[in-house]
């Protein structure tokens, strides 16, 4: 990572995947090129869970142990670090890039970033549990029809899971003192 100052530890990291509407799964296909798919993926411990349907491409460029990425992202935002008169006259004085630098065209944001193998899930008990993690994460007000919805044959979906094998996390936010919060600061 180049910016060390704005590296975060691996439970931060573990917190913006747990957080993030979604992921997006990076591979290299089978014929050289890149293949991104933004993705609901849901964690347990060091483990990414995500469904797909059983056929396509996606599922074609994944088998067991191919080497995949998930980068995730929340907290996106343009910070309003400086009222507009404050800018107005920082403006007219000529003094608004160096004051200001590029904090006011600046954006934060905290992100996540998983090396790890992925295999697809067979054993039916894992599969639903996995299902049912995906469920009471993106749905958890409808899960009384989870069972019916799954019904006993899951074979319907294809369930994937991603071995975390490593896992970095950065962030760039800004604290009251319209300073960037570095080096793990949190406030």
């Amino acid at each position: 990572m180049r910016r060390k100052d704005r590296e975060m530890d691996e439970s931060f990291g573990f917190d913006v995947i747990d957080q993030a509407d979604f992921g997006v799964v990076s591979l290299v296909g089978s014929n050289g090129e890149p293949i991104s798919v933004p993705l609901s993926i849901v964690r347990k411990e060091r483990h990414l869970f995500f469904h797909s349907s059983t056929s396509g491409e996606k599922v074609e460029q994944m088998p067991d142990g191919k080497q995949v990425s998930v980068v995730f992202v929340k907290d996106v935002h343009v910070p309003d670090l400086y009222p507009e008169e404050e800018l107005n006259q920082l403006s007219e004085s000529g003094d608004l890039v160096s004051v200001l630098g590029l904090k006011v065209f600046t954006t934060e944001f905290a992100s996540a970033i998983v090396r790890g193998k992925v295999f697809k899930e067979l054993n039916y008990t894992n599969k639903k549990e996995a299902l049912r993690l995906l469920c009471e994460r993106f749905v958890p007000g409808k899960m009384k029809f989870f069972e019916a919805a799954t019904g006993d044959n899951l074979d319907m979906v294809a369930v994937y899971r991603i071995e975390i094998d490593s896992l970095t996390a950065k962030r760039k936010k800004f604290g009251a003192d319209r300073e960037e919060l570095k080096f793990q600061r949190m406030e």
